[in-house]
């Protein structure tokens, strides 16, 4: 399956609010940011083996391609996004 990679700015909105998915909320420092956001650059500071949650396009292969076509999912995820 080829998929368009996921739109993401980088904004760091979701790193900033783990604490409001049960998914991510194991990455919760105390204050609802991920351990591994850094605040400075904005960024991820184990971006190249952040957990599989993190890495949208394969979270989606693995437990959603069979529920949500990816166009359907990015547009959730957007729609998220722009909540956050």
């Amino acid at each position: 399956m080829n998929i368009t990679e996921f739109p993401c700015t980088a904004c760091g909105k979701c790193c900033r609010r783990v604490n409001l998915s049960e998914q991510t909320l194991y990455l919760d420092r105390g204050d609802g940011i991920c351990r591994y956001f850094d605040e400075k650059t904005n960024l991820c500071s184990i971006y190249k083996s952040r957990p599989l949650v993190c890495r949208v396009e394969e979270y989606y292969k693995v437990y959603l391609s069979h529920i949500y076509s990816w166009d359907d999912f990015v547009k959730i995820n957007l729609e998220i996004c722009n909540k956050l």
